[in-house]
């Protein structure tokens, strides 16, 4: 594997300057179009969170981002309140700590939409390497060599590890990241979101067992207010 380090970092850099328009296009006609769709969806599934057991309806955590730069990230709830305290810091096969309304929002994805703030933000893209919790990216990056390089461009909601992985493995995604910043393009970018469409239609996101021990110590989906300012982690399935 290759380190996109020197001549690769002005090469992505070229290569990558479709992303923001890009990015803003899709997210404009795609609300422009579908306007009351995603008017149901912001008002029915945070009332199903909160009607499910009263708590937080966001939970948000730093993640880092393009050249490292952290941010913050919100997403929707799916576990239970003070899920960190009733096991395992990291989501396992048949999590009974995951609500009902969580679990068709992993298997969909549709826990991700707050996300598109941070893409509107230009914290995010549509499509880029999972952002990953600081502590993660720290570790990751002393036990896989060129892990930064990951960082060379902004994070995304969906991607080629998120959409062609199937084992949740540490190094197998970092290689797919790599792939997808060697081969940035607008057309593999419509590829990945027409996948990811598909996925979530079809309800096929949550199908992985959950990280292994090459991923090093995995992090929960531990519940915050928005008015929280704890740093809480979370690394669903998805992921």
């Amino acid at each position: 594997m290759k380190r996109l380090d020197g001549p690769y970092t002005f090469a992505t850099i070229t290569k990558g300057r479709y992303k923001r328009p890009f990015d803003l296009m899709i997210l404009l006609f795609a609300h422009a179009l579908l306007l009351p769709i995603w008017m149901v969806m912001w008002t029915i599934i945070p009332l199903s969170i909160w009607l499910e057991d009263r708590g937080p309806v966001f939970y948000r955590q730093r993640r880092s981002g393009k050249n490292g730069r952290v941010f913050t990230v919100h997403k929707f709830r799916t576990m239970i309140p003070d899920a960190d305290l009733k096991g395992p810091s990291w989501t396992i096969p048949g999590d009974t700590r995951l609500t009902r309304v969580g679990h068709f929002l992993r298997k969909t994805a549709l826990d991700e939409l707050p996300e598109l703030w941070s893409v509107l933000k230009g914290d995010m893209s549509f499509v880029g390497p999972r952002p990953l919790e600081e502590h993660e990216q720290a570790q990751l990056e002393r036990q896989i060599p060129g892990f930064h390089n990951r960082l060379l461009v902004r994070p995304g909601l969906t991607g080629m590890a998120q959409v062609y992985d199937s084992e949740d493995i540490a190094s197998n995604k970092f290689k797919l990241d790599i792939e997808y910043i060697e081969h940035l393009s607008p057309w593999l970018d419509g590829k990945l979101i027409f996948f990811s469409v598909l996925n979530s239609l079809g309800a096929q996101w949550d199908h992985r067992s959950g990280k292994t021990k090459e991923n090093g110590n995995p992090t929960s989906d531990h519940n915050v207010g928005l008015t929280d300012e704890n740093v809480t982690s979370s690394n669903k399935t998805v992921d």
